[in-house]
């Protein structure tokens, strides 16, 4: 058994029946992406990102988004401190290799784009000091539906900064069951091994960089993005960051399945995850973002 199937396996001790959902997390760790997961309360979002985090082996901070929090409470604030009669700089949780931010849309637009800078070039600029974050620096969040109270819908430019989205949706009866038999699931989160470490997932990370894309492939891609960006159906078209993005979580993914070369297959697999958040309808379509997806699967040929 490789690695990925060890690390999914663990993890699924307390994240039962969504060895997909735990692949594609993984896949944008290793990708260097940051990930969002939308589902309805109660599903185990926390709890996978908690299982997540103690299984890579990565330093953990999580910061549970509110309607009162502010952009300092995520990045820091400087201290005056009377003895050296000088102000000194208190990292704020998001100095840290994995962090978990909890309905990041319960905040307020200001303080969810305290996050704009970190989660794009890993650093931070507070009064005027710009500072770097660790390496490897993974965002996991997580939102609840637009529909429910107390939300604030992410802008596209937030959104764009997530690689992939995702849900886990309600578990499967015999999964269910077993969960509800099982304890209670922050024991067994204390029981798992860490298999990873900040500095394999660097070399993983490097791995995939050198994973072969092919001219056939590289075409394909360029259709999807055309194609998005002509139809009538869509707002707007997919950008260059999201075709890069989609590019590196393929190569990720071709890994993570043991090869060192990417398939249109990956491409396929990864398309809704991946743009289905940067994809918005045409002002008189009722499409959603799934439905655009298997649009772009269904009207662009792989091959040419």
């Amino acid at each position: 058994m490789d690695i990925f199937a060890q690390i999914t396996q663990e993890i699924s001790r307390v994240v039962l029946g969504k060895d997909l959902q735990v692949r594609q997390a993984l896949c944008c760790l290793l990708a260097r992406g940051h990930l969002l997961i939308e589902d309805v309360p109660g599903v185990g979002k926390t709890t996978l990102s908690q299982a997540f985090a103690k299984v890579t082996g990565l330093e953990y901070q999580r910061i549970q988004f509110t309607s009162d929090l502010l952009p300092s409470d995520i990045l820091g604030v400087s201290v005056f401190d009377r003895n050296s009669s000088a102000f000194h700089f208190h990292p704020g949780p998001v100095f840290t290799q994995f962090l978990l931010v909890d309905e990041i849309n319960r905040a307020s637009p200001k303080t969810q784009s305290a996050l704009l800078e970190a989660m794009a070039e890993k650093q931070v600029t507070v009064e005027g000091a710009t500072r770097a974050l660790p390496n490897p620096f993974f965002v996991m969040a997580t939102q609840n539906p637009w529909f429910q109270s107390g939300t604030f819908p992410l802008p596209e430019s937030q959104l764009d900064r997530f690689l992939m989205r995702i849900s886990l949706g309600y578990p499967d009866e015999k999964s269910e069951r077993r969960l509800l038999a099982g304890g209670d699931p922050r024991t067994i989160i204390g029981e798992l091994s860490a298999m990873l470490s900040a500095e394999k997932i660097i070399g993983l990370q490097s791995m995939v960089d050198k994973v072969e894309l092919r001219d056939s492939v590289l075409s394909y891609v360029q259709r999807l993005i055309a194609f998005s960006r002509q139809d009538s159906h869509y707002a707007f078209g997919l950008s260059t960051r999201a075709a890069l993005a989609l590019i590196q979580a393929a190569k990720a993914w071709a890994m993570l399945a043991g090869r060192d070369y990417v398939l249109p297959d990956d491409i396929q697999i990864l398309l809704e995850p991946v743009a289905a958040h940067r994809l918005k309808p045409a002002a008189d379509s009722q499409e959603d973002g799934p439905d655009l997806i298997k649009r772009l699967l269904s009207q662009v040929p792989v091959v040419v």
